[in-house]
């Protein structure tokens, strides 16, 4: 059972800098390309970043230079640092991970349930 859990949101001033976490659990797979997404209230889920095994990284515009995603591919976690935090970026964070199943070579994509945050203004 593949399970993918996020920390580390909270409530933040705008200015400041939070870093979430996602550590993905399970046995038997290969993680491929990890991403970070967030859903506003009363808004559809969008896209923020990506980082692919090799390490090779993607932002949404609006995110370059605030937004560090990295990952630790021993540990399998995945980590979003965060800085100039914006009342914008308030939302649900959520975690991704593309797994390819070791026994069927199957590609599967699979989500955590979401850390909140918070950016006051």
């Amino acid at each position: 059972q593949v399970q993918l859990v996020e920390s580390g949101g909270g409530l933040v001033q705008a200015g400041g800098s939070l870093r979430l976490s996602c550590v993905v659990s399970g046995s038997n797979f290969v993680i491929n390309d990890m991403a970070w997404y967030r859903q506003a209230s009363g808004k559809p889920r969008e896209f923020v970043a990506s980082i692919s095994k090799s390490g090779s990284t993607n932002y949404l515009d609006s995110m370059k230079g605030r937004f560090t995603i990295s990952r630790d591919n021993d540990k399998n976690t995945e980590d979003l640092k965060m800085n100039s935090l914006k009342p914008e970026d308030t939302a649900v964070y959520y975690c991704n991970a593309e797994l390819v199943d070791k026994s069927w070579g199957a590609w599967s994509d699979h989500w955590g349930q979401g850390t909140q945050v918070t950016v006051s203004s």
